[in-house]
């Protein structure tokens, strides 16, 4: 059955797109910290090994509810690695020679997404007349913004 919530389908349908861009990035961020999580070394290992767990099990929820946001607008959601590293904006190299520089990694990548989330509430209020996307991306941003605190707070 069509969807019919007050937006044309051309904008639906640019949502969606936009939407699955960014749960590609999502996967390619969870996909990094679970790599760090099982390979962090060194004398904070335990406490980073935990930590990078929280993080990504933030980041699963995340994957989850971006995926269900694009199924809500009637339009499939990526579902394949393949995909996923087709429309990936992050960059999905995971080499790092310390846990310092897997932090400052994951850092780096919380701050390009919060940059395009940033970006993409403005497209998808201006330009697809998607408010209850907007709201939804701005709680995708603030969730990166916390996560992006608490890596810097590991480096600083």
């Amino acid at each position: 059955m069509k969807t019919n919530i007050g937006i044309t389908e051309s904008n639906l349908q640019n949502t969606a797109a936009l939407l699955n861009n960014i749960l590609a990035d999502e996967y390619v961020l969870y996909t990094k910290t679970r790599n760090y999580h099982w390979n962090v070394i060194g004398a904070n290992f335990q406490e980073l090994h935990k930590f990078f767990e929280s993080q990504y099990d933030k980041l699963d929820e995340i994957i989850d509810d971006v995926a269900e946001r694009v199924r809500s607008l009637g339009h499939w959601s990526l579902g394949t690695l393949k995909d996923m590293l087709k429309f990936a904006r992050l960059n999905e190299d995971i080499q790092a020679s310390s846990a310092n520089e897997m932090l400052k990694n994951l850092l780096d990548d919380h701050e390009t997404l919060i940059r395009i989330l940033r970006e993409d509430v403005n497209v998808v209020t201006d330009k697809y007349s998607d408010l209850g996307t907007a709201d939804f991306l701005t709680g995708l941003m603030e969730d990166h913004e916390k996560m992006a605190w608490m890596l810097r707070s590991y480096i600083s």
